[in-house]
């Protein structure tokens, strides 16, 4: 990857609803404007994302998504309310941040969950996008979520029955993110810390299936646990408020627009026929299929693939 770099302008975006979030720009001021779309919901855009970009080459554009990063208010105060943080909300952050910096067309670059948001935006404004580089792909359906919080209790039978047994009796046969979203705002903050804790030894079990796979420590932090699997659970519990399958009926949207799809054979909580669907419906992407790698960054040929398009897209004008 490329050496760390610090951004040379950033931000706090007012998009009303009480929101403001943090935008920061690095690398070259005139070079090829890119978007970095996190995933989670609810990680945040971290200083290592910067270095998959060319910052000779680049215009890079960061953004922590509504509540969580440095975006207030943060998902982890007692009283938030995520009501206005969607799929939808977020689309208009970026498109109402790509105007204040007067970007034509940027590059998408998203990973997980910033695939399906990534996927969403280009659908609704293609005309704003030159390129899309892709990994760990997800569309967030109804099914992908029920494959990664009921299924995948099939590989991790133990785990996965401490997991469903977090929420009520009574809730355990229907919506598991929604009953741990209910959790994870109650009154008492020991209910929400539970909550939080368990959701997130489900998340790092889930993803356990390849060899390269290492525990992440920012689950060690309490308020990220808290923050992290509010959004995760608001999101999840709604499909991302996108109709099912929507993404990939909608994928001749992005005909004309070059995409690289990168996915870990091993990623079996988000299962690799989820991006070769996409590959199918869009005209103009290509797929890597990355064997013994699994969910999210780290992996080395996942990495070396991302740089290559990068790299190759940085020379298109």
């Amino acid at each position: 990857m490329y050496p760390e770099i610090e951004p040379y302008d950033h931000g706090m975006l007012d998009v009303g609803d009480g929101h403001r979030v943090y935008w920061e720009v690095c690398g070259n001021p005139d070079g090829k404007p890119a978007l970095m779309i996190h995933g989670g919901p609810g990680s945040g855009a971290g200083a290592s994302w910067r270095r998959y970009f060319d910052p000779t080459r680049y215009k890079v554009v960061l953004v922590d998504q509504r509540n969580c990063g440095r975006s207030t208010p943060d998902a982890a105060e007692p009283d938030v309310d995520l009501s206005t943080n969607t799929t939808w909300h977020l689309i208009s952050d970026f498109e109402r941040l790509r105007r204040q910096l007067g970007i034509g067309k940027w590059l998408l670059l998203g990973a997980s969950h910033g695939a399906t948001l990534g996927l969403a935006y280009a659908e609704k404004h293609p005309e704003a996008v030159s390129e899309i580089v892709l990994f760990s792909v997800t569309n967030t359906s109804r099914r992908e979520v029920e494959w990664v919080t009921r299924d995948m209790g099939r590989i991790f039978p133990e785990e996965w029955e401490r997991f469903r047994d977090g929420v009520l009796e009574e809730d355990r046969d229907g919506n598991l993110p929604l009953a741990y979203s209910r959790l994870l705002h109650d009154a008492d903050p020991a209910v929400r810390e539970k909550a939080a804790r368990d959701w997130c030894d489900w998340e790092e079990t889930h993803v356990r299936t390849h060899p390269d796979w290492r525990p992440d420590s920012a689950y060690d932090d309490p308020v990220f646990r808290l923050r992290f699997a509010r959004l995760v659970t608001h999101y999840w519990g709604h499909a991302a408020w996108l109709e099912e399958d929507v993404l990939v009926r909608e994928a001749g949207k992005l005909a004309g627009i070059p995409g690289v799809l990168i996915h870990g054979r091993l990623d079996i909580s988000g299962p690799p026929d989820i991006a070769w669907r996409m590959a199918r419906a869009w005209p103009d992407a290509e797929l890597h299929l990355v064997e013994q790698e699994g969910h999210g960054a780290g992996g080395r040929r996942t990495t070396e693939l991302i740089l290559a398009a990068l790299d190759r897209f940085a020379l298109r004008s």
